[in-house]
């Protein structure tokens, strides 16, 4: 069985899965349908583009389960005319779905390798509204003004005010935060005015942030 043909099913699968889940946006769904992560994923895991499972990346880090990617975008309720900010580019995947629906996806990312590879990988999907830069992930943004959706993919101990304040009113953010030592779970910060709402969603993957960490890689 050839790669593109193991892509499609493993494609036909998941979004079997997506649909028993209740993510039924047709923008998302759309997106992710026209950004190949058989792209985004080392090529020795093309195979598993579409699996649940954690597939390891340069630098210690890695590319989450195909499920776990598209529920993250689906709790973020992305909509055309956003700017959009990326903690944790990764393999550059969930800001190129983004890029597809949005208009600017600024993603950073504190290890120079995976931003080459990402810069890399959405040149290669035609992706051009997406702008990755490195950068320490633990300091905030200075100078880049204020964002409709925020997506942090690095735990932190507690709620960032540093990135809570980046968001516009009627902005949401989706960051890991530590349930203990080993567990963060992900929680969605929605700002109104001056007040922000907090729901907790579930369980993640993610380690704590390093803070400065990118000044050295």
């Amino acid at each position: 069985m050839n790669a593109r043909l193991v892509e499609q099913e493993g494609f036909a699968a998941m979004m079997l899965r997506l649909r028993a889940e209740g993510i039924t946006s047709k923008e998302l769904l759309n997106a992710v349908e026209q950004t190949p992560r058989g792209l985004f994923v080392p090529p020795q895991f093309e195979s598993e583009s579409y699996s649940t499972r954690l597939l390891p990346l340069d630098c210690g880090s890695f590319i989450e389960g195909f499920d776990f990617a598209v529920r993250l975008l689906h709790n973020l309720n992305l909509k055309s005319g956003q700017r959009v900010l990326e903690v944790g580019t990764g393999s550059g995947f969930t800001a190129g779905v983004m890029g597809r629906i949005v208009e600017r996806v600024l993603t950073i990312e504190r290890y120079r390798t995976l931003v080459t590879d990402a810069q890399g990988n959405l040149e290669k999907a035609g992706i051009r509204n997406v702008v990755v830069r490195q950068a320490d992930g633990s300091t905030g943004l200075a100078g880049e003004g204020t964002f409709d959706r925020i997506l942090i993919t690095a735990a932190f101990e507690s709620l960032p005010r540093v990135f809570s304040d980046h968001l516009v009113s009627g902005g949401v953010m989706l960051v890991p935060i530590m349930t203990s030592p080993t567990q963060c779970r992900i929680v969605r910060l929605s700002r109104t005015g001056s007040r922000f709402d907090r729901e907790d969603l579930f369980e993640a993957p993610y380690l704590p942030i390093v803070p400065q960490l990118a000044a050295f890689l």
